[in-house]
């Protein structure tokens, strides 16, 4: 992990095309701008893992319901 210290009006650069500007510094709250390509996607850190957690759980198979399903087809 990089830390890194910036004040209001000063970038840093990620890669060929992502610049990070520092806009505001109001207590313990930075505002930031961030210029990327449309193609990279941006989401705050909470948005992000709960994103993540709704993933992880649609992955996992409905083993059960699945299962009720199949026993219907046998019976005549």
């Amino acid at each position: 992990m990089l830390a890194l210290t910036r004040r209001v009006g000063e970038r840093i650069v990620i890669g060929d095309n992502v610049v990070v500007t520092i806009v505001d510094i109001k207590g313990d709250s930075i505002r930031l701008a961030i210029d990327a390509p449309r193609e990279i996607k941006i989401y705050r850190g909470e948005i992000f893992d709960a994103i993540a957690a709704e993933n992880k759980e649609a992955a996992v198979p409905q083993i059960p319901a699945a299962l009720d399903a199949l026993k219907g087809f046998h019976k005549k």
